[in-house]
């Protein structure tokens, strides 16, 4: 038996001769684990850094973004849920090897690559290669992700990434198990170690209604980001639409996520954000010291920016985050 363990994330798939692991990009050709994503992205865009959304890291700044089809997790409200939930032979794809994609981020004026849309854990081996040429040319790697990886690779990839912005689902292995067929300890562990390694780390949580949006999960999640990252770190909640396999819930109230700002602003996290509701208060940062706004927001487009050599341009306060 020519069976390969594929030890990259906690699913550990055993592909047998030919077949895939869970992710579908991943295959046992000859007894050797292949990659069949690599320089192959089927998503190829530069976006506003805020897009990804990062709020701390060169604000107004372009990032080049790439995706390969596949994903190891199945969010049953994926929004991009055409390619992460397809096989690279299924998707529309572009000849991208690192070098190129590291040319073209510095052609289009991007000061950062972002592994982005789908899962960079799945396309691994093109994300590291692509990350550790892109840093020596001076460009910012960032990785938006649902942080299901082992420690191992996650360990090498922290070498050469810069940024992460890790979706935190939920805060129980049940909905992990409903919503994502995933489990939760692996997520938090990622978080844990990319901030031990130095990474500067932004989470997001999209509410769901009925599903993640009680007051006992927040706070639960707060008090979990206060204990293990601290209160300086960046939380997005993300207002939830109804897509691919979750369509019969309606869209996250506006009110929900202004209440879950204010309950997270309660519980002591500094920098609390409103996602996918342009013009609410939430979008723009404010000094955690004099109140006052920082970097106002409209949409993915910076319109004030007060952040001065990384503190506040009004009272002095540090402000963290990537900013040169």
């Amino acid at each position: 038996m020519n069976n390969v363990e594929c030890t990259l994330c906690p699913r550990r798939c055993r592909i047998t001769e030919g077949g895939r692991g869970d992710c579908r990009v991943r295959t046992n050709i000859g007894g050797k684990l292949i990659s069949l994503a690599y320089g192959n992205p089927c998503a190829v865009h530069v976006d506003p850094v805020e897009k990804k959304p990062f709020f701390h890291l060169l604000p107004g700044s372009a990032s080049f973004s790439v995706a390969t089809a596949g994903c190891n997790l199945h969010c049953r409200y994926c929004q991009n849920w055409q390619i992460s939930q397809s096989a690279p032979e299924e998707t529309s794809n572009t000849a991208l090897p690192p070098e190129d994609v590291v040319r073209q981020a510095l052609r289009h004026g991007c000061r950062s690559i972002a592994y982005t849309y789908s899962e960079p854990v799945v396309f691994y081996e093109y994300t590291l290669d692509t990350c550790t040429l892109a840093k020596d040319k001076g460009l910012l790697n960032l990785l938006v992700t649902a942080g299901y990886i082992e420690q191992p690779p996650l360990l090498e990839l922290c070498k050469v990434a810069h940024a992460a912005n890790v979706n935190i689902k939920g805060m129980t292995d049940d909905f992990y198990k409903k919503m994502s067929n995933a489990t939760l300890q692996p997520v938090l562990d990622a978080v844990i170690t990319m901030k031990k390694q130095g990474m500067w780390v932004e989470i997001t949580n999209l509410i769901i209604p009925t599903w993640n949006d009680s007051d006992a999960d927040l706070h639960a999640l707060c008090r979990w980001i206060k204990t293990y990252c601290g209160t300086d770190t960046p939380l997005h909640f993300s207002k939830f639409w109804p897509m691919y396999k979750l369509t019969d819930l309606p869209p996250t109230p506006v009110d929900t996520l202004t209440h879950d700002w204010e309950l997270a602003k309660a519980e002591g996290l500094k920098f609390v954000y409103v996602g996918n509701v342009p013009g609410h208060a939430g979008n723009n940062t404010y000094c955690p010291n004099d109140g006052k706004i920082l970097i106002a927001r409209d949409g993915f487009k910076v319109t004030e920016n007060h952040v001065k050599n990384g503190t506040c341009e009004y009272c002095g306060t540090a402000i963290p985050g990537l900013w040169e």
